[in-house]
């Protein structure tokens, strides 16, 4: 069971790989997402018990300095974040639809 999942964005692929080297090194939490999301964005997803989350993203945070646009650390994260997260989720007899458009994906998945 995942208790809480952190996120560190950065406007750099480069410093958000140290970021994850860092995050991963920092305390005991599983990676759950390291990749490119647009020209010159990376993110880095790591998860565990709380305090470990929080230790990492601060460490991703402190590393990744100015390329850092946005971070976050969800405690008791709801069980169905992760897969709408990965486009896991099946979506049945929609009958109404909303849109929110942010500017990084960390406000958007906190959103």
């Amino acid at each position: 069971m995942i208790h809480a999942i952190g996120l560190v964005e950065t406007t750099s692929i480069a410093q958000g790989i140290e970021c994850a080297d860092i995050m991963s090194k920092t305390a005991d939490v599983t990676i759950l997402v390291a990749k490119t999301i647009c020209p010159g964005k990376y993110i880095v997803m790591v998860s565990g018990d709380v305090s470990g989350v929080q230790q990492s993203v601060n460490a991703g945070v402190d590393l990744g300095a100015e390329t850092v646009v946005d971070s976050f650390v969800i405690p008791n994260v709801h069980p169905s974040i992760l897969p709408a997260i990965g486009r896991a989720n099946a979506l049945k007899d929609i009958k109404a639809l909303g849109i929110i458009e942010t500017f990084t994906v960390a406000s958007l998945i906190e959103a």
